[in-house]
């Protein structure tokens, strides 16, 4: 069976934020229309469904790097921030918008918190069963297609 590991993010992810738009949970808050994605961004993104869209890529990011939290999560998103004459640095995404998809992606099921053996320490969040069958679930409907793309991976 073809995991999510087997195909493209960009084919993965697209197929995927259109199946997240089902379900009632994952859902812009008011605040997303008018909010940037990170402060390296000089405007807030111009797609409507944007919000999906990094839902959906945060999920797979949760199967690919769990367990991971949300201040790891924003760095995966952030970019280079234009400081003027001076050089670029590196800054991280918005926070609230990692932590509040995580939070949403967490009350769909999708994914859960990780504890040490102690219960004491929370150390990310990582997929459950519902998740990953929903990523293995979408990358096997994308399969095709990625293999027309890129015909090495019927190899695999």
């Amino acid at each position: 069976m073809t995991t999510y590991h087997d195909v493209p993010a960009d084919l993965l992810i697209g197929e995927l934020a259109s199946r997240l738009q089902d379900i009632e949970d994952v859902s812009p808050p008011d605040w997303a229309d008018y909010a940037k994605t990170g402060s390296h961004r000089e405007r807030p993104p111009v797609q409507q469904d944007w919000w999906h869209v990094r839902s959906a890529a945060v999920l797979r990011k949760v199967g690919i790097l769990g367990p991971i939290g949300a201040n790891h999560m924003a760095q995966q998103f952030g970019g280079p921030k234009d400081r003027g004459v001076k050089q670029n640095r590196a800054v991280a995404g918005s926070r609230n918008v990692a932590r509040t998809i995580m939070q949403q992606l967490t009350t769909s099921g999708l994914i859960t918190s990780k504890h040490n053996l102690a219960g004491t320490v929370n150390l990310g969040k990582v997929l459950t069963s519902e998740g990953q069958s929903l990523l293995d679930e979408v990358a096997h409907s994308v399969r095709p297609e990625a293999d027309d793309r890129h015909p090495g991976l019927s190899n695999y």
